[in-house]
């Protein structure tokens, strides 16, 4: 389970599949991956905050998103330090750092460093693990 997490959310697997689409499920407690350009925030331009879509946890500004060309949404930096764990992933004969929810261990996608300035990284995430909710006025 990733770290940093104070109160961990906890379910059974019948309980994640009750309350996921099969696709949030495949993506956030398989790890799997959605198909490049097809994901809901792709190419999504409201202002506000991601959240994990398992558990509710904020995680993704949407002052940190930015257009990376590759097919999935990408952020230069998480909303907060500690709200996202990473796991070494080895899978498909590639090296790569995998992003987790700290507070349920959900799959979000991946971290690289060829992301803008300041933080010269990009996590590019799956919109199936996201769920937004825009920023409200006043």
């Amino acid at each position: 389970m990733s770290k940093n997490l104070e109160k961990p959310v906890r379910k059974s697997d019948e309980e994640w599949r009750r309350q996921l689409s099969a696709e949030q499920y495949h993506v956030t407690r398989e790890g799997g991956t959605e198909r490049a350009f097809t994901g809901e925030y792709c190419h999504h331009k409201g202002e506000g905050m991601y959240h994990c879509v398992c558990c509710g946890a904020p995680l993704f500004n949407s002052d940190h998103k930015f257009d990376s060309g590759t097919g999935w949404p990408s952020f230069c930096q998480p909303a907060s330090p500690g709200v996202i764990g990473s796991e070494t992933d080895n899978r498909y004969g590639m090296d790569r750092t995998e992003m987790k929810c700290s507070a349920c261990d959900a799959h979000l996608g991946h971290v690289f460093d060829d992301g803008p300035a300041p933080t010269g990284e990009r996590y590019c995430i799956n919109s199936a693990a996201l769920a937004f909710k825009e920023k409200s006025s006043g």
